[in-house]
């Protein structure tokens, strides 16, 4: 699997990954940090997995796909999570930028998938 076909995914996920760090130590300095415990979490979880994500597509893995399928799931539970506090800016964004990663990840994944049913 050539990563330039997936340079589009691997640039969502890298965003995304910034994005949700970014929020979770904006979270951090909340004055209600404790009801955003869930949020954090899901940060820095998504930001860990969008950044495995585009290491293995980066390397052409042929896991590629597979990784990119979960990644997209828990891109989605964060933009749930950060949409609940979406009247803070920087949950705004991450909301948005995992729902990018997350559209971006389900088409490489079936693509991925696809490819390697057509080998």
């Amino acid at each position: 699997m050539s990563h330039e076909k997936f340079q589009s995914c691997i640039e969502a996920c890298n965003e995304c990954a910034t994005t949700c760090s970014h929020c979770a130590t904006s979270c951090l300095h909340e004055s209600d940090v404790k009801n955003l415990a869930h949020c954090v979490q899901l940060d820095l979880e998504c930001a860990a997995i969008c950044r495995s994500a585009a290491e293995l597509m980066s390397l052409g893995s042929s896991y590629a796909h597979k990784l990119c399928a979960l990644c997209a799931d828990i891109c989605d539970a964060c933009a749930a999570e950060c949409e609940k506090h979406s009247h803070m800016e920087h949950c705004k964004a991450c909301a948005e930028a995992c729902k990018r990663c997350a559209q971006e990840c389900r088409s490489m994944s079936m693509q991925g998938a696809a490819m390697r049913h057509h080998n």
